[in-house]
């Protein structure tokens, strides 16, 4: 299986956003790279209390985002936010850019 890097929780997706990608998304296929239930500090890290988040696994997508540079961290100061999705580039082709600090420890 291709190693598909960590998996990070960014932002929620604006409803016309969730909408758009919807169409896209398929049921995940036999082993999947990512964790069924991640931290509830992964969607909310200033609430240290929260609960654990259940996910449902897909099989993985290219989506295009734009991004600052600004950290805070490990994760990016500001929301990201979903531009388009990318059918036409195979997830295990597209490599993180150097000068963003993803940690390679696995999914948080």
């Amino acid at each position: 299986m291709a190693s598909y890097g960590s998996l990070a929780a960014v932002s929620p997706l604006k409803s016309a956003d969730s909408r758009a990608l919807a169409r896209w998304i398929r049921p995940a296929i036999g082993a999947h790279p990512w964790p069924s239930t991640i931290k509830g500090t992964a969607l909310d890290r200033f609430n240290r209390d929260a609960s654990p988040v259940e996910l449902t696994l897909v099989e993985p997508l290219v989506v295009e985002v734009p991004a600052d540079a600004a950290w805070s961290g490990q994760s990016f100061r500001h929301a990201l936010r979903f531009r388009r999705v990318r059918p036409e580039l195979d997830p295990a082709n597209v490599e993180v850019p150097v000068r963003l600090p993803i940690p390679e420890s696995g999914p948080r």
